[in-house]
Order: C-alpha cells, then sequence, then structure tokens
C-alpha cells in the first residue's frame, strides 16, 4: 500500500504521457504533507488552465482542492487492502463549472474518463512495482 500511496502522489511531468494527453505540468511545491502543481494545455479554443493543491495524508489518503479556467474540483482519493498483496482506489469527487466552462460532462461521462485514465496508471503502476521487484531480486 505505500508503494501505490509514493507512486500515486508522486505527481511530475510525466503524468500527461500516463494519460495520453498533451498538458504541461509544473510542480511548483512538494513537501511531505502538501504538493501543489499546475496543469497547463494549449486547445483550439484556448488555453486550459488548472491548480492543484493536494493534501497528503499517508498511508491511505489524500485530498485535491483543483481551480482552473474551466472547472472546480475537491477530489478524496481512498486506499484499501481488500486481501493480500492487492490495494484499491476509492475516488469520490465533486465539480462544478468555473470560469470559462461550459456544464460539467454528464457523471457517466465523466466516470468513463476518470475510470480509463485510472486504468492507464494501474498498468503503468503494476509495471513500474514489478520491475523494482525484479530490481530487489537481482540485487540479493
Amino acid at each position: 500500500m505505500s508503494y501505490v500511496f509514493r507512486w500515486c502522489t508522486d505527481y511530475g511531468a510525466q503524468d500527461a504521457a500516463l494519460e495520453g494527453e498533451t498538458y504541461q505540468r509544473r510542480v511548483l511545491e512538494r513537501s511531505r504533507r502538501q504538493v501543489v502543481y499546475e496543469d497547463l494545455e494549449d486547445q483550439k479554443d484556448g488555453w486550459f488552465w488548472a491548480r492543484h493543491v493536494v493534501r497528503l495524508e499517508p498511508p491511505r489518503h489524500w485530498h485535491s482542492d483543483t481551480i482552473g479556467s474551466h472547472r472546480a474540483y475537491s477530489l478524496d482519493y481512498r486506499l484499501t487492502s481488500p486481501g493480500p498483496g492487492t490495494t484499491e482506489l476509492t475516488l469520490t469527487a465533486r465539480r462544478r463549472s468555473y470560469g470559462h466552462g461550459g456544464p460539467n460532462p454528464s457523471k457517466p461521462g465523466w466516470e468513463r474518463s476518470v475510470t480509463k485514465n485510472w486504468k492507464r496508471f494501474a498498468k503503468a503502476l503494476e509495471s513500474d512495482y514489478e520491475a523494482t521487484q525484479s530490481s530487489r531480486r537481482k540485487a540479493r
């Protein structure tokens, strides 16, 4: 679980590629209890910008408040261990249009998009974890 928490909260420039997106991420602050970062993306109708303030509560929880040019989000992430060697993530979100944002996408549409991204994250996380375990086995 601690590996999953660290991996999920290690925000950086590589995150856009994991999502199949083109935004640029800049980490402004990183401490044991908080990460602040901004995402910026050039879209056909102008810039999309968001600032994320993430409160870290290791090893099982983190919370993000996000304000941007199109939406405001409040996200709670919780990790549980339903069985030996497994970790499950539950995401609870509240969102509203903000700034230049039009109506929110439908709840089912938004959930499909988030689920698709987290499936990509899960594959990358599992691959990174396996590589870490393989390196440890070789070091023995």
